[in-house]
């Protein structure tokens, strides 16, 4: 009886510590890591979602849509150079991930619109976002939201590994 109680409460503090310092959310073949927003000051309307999405699948899938309750709506952007000029517009097809390999959504590239906020995005705060997939389908994930020139979650000064937990639908 005492073996299997100290199996149950060593288990459980594992799975307890994973999910306390994890990044990581995925479906059966998408895996998505560092998930985060900035800061947006009083009054502003927008605000960007940011992380990594790995399709460890052996298909290519595309990112078609996302959505959340902080938002009206939700669009996949991309930012480009065109004459020197930075330019954003709409991945109306969504965003192509080939398989086994990462798309970044970064500052300065491609990244989630949240258009129409309903209240302003303030440090420390946690936006759950449901992104929608042509094969794999929903995966919930939460933006961490950091200071409003965060380049990354607060934390991953290195790269980590695929140490977290997921979220399955």
């Amino acid at each position: 009886m005492r073996t299997s109680f100290s199996a149950i409460l060593i288990a459980t503090l594992t799975v307890a510590c994973g999910v306390g310092f994890s990044h990581a959310q995925s479906s059966n073949s998408i895996v998505i890591e560092k998930p985060f927003s900035r800061e947006t000051p009083g009054g502003a309307k927008v605000g960007a979602g940011y992380m990594t999405i790995t399709n460890k699948g052996n298909t290519a899938d595309r990112l078609v849509s996302a959505s959340s309750p902080a938002a009206g709506k939700v669009e996949i952007h991309e930012m480009t150079m065109q004459d020197g000029i930075m330019k954003m517009r709409e991945l109306p097809g969504g965003l192509p991930i080939a398989a086994g390999k990462t798309a970044a959504l970064a500052p300065g590239g491609y990244h989630l619109m949240l258009m129409e906020l309903k209240a302003p995005l303030k440090m420390g705060d946690k936006v759950p976002v449901t992104l929608s997939f042509e094969k794999a389908g929903k995966v919930n994930v939460t933006l961490d939201v950091q200071s409003v020139g965060a380049t990354q979650p607060s934390g991953m000064s290195k790269p980590s590994g695929d140490s977290g937990h997921m979220h399955k639908m």
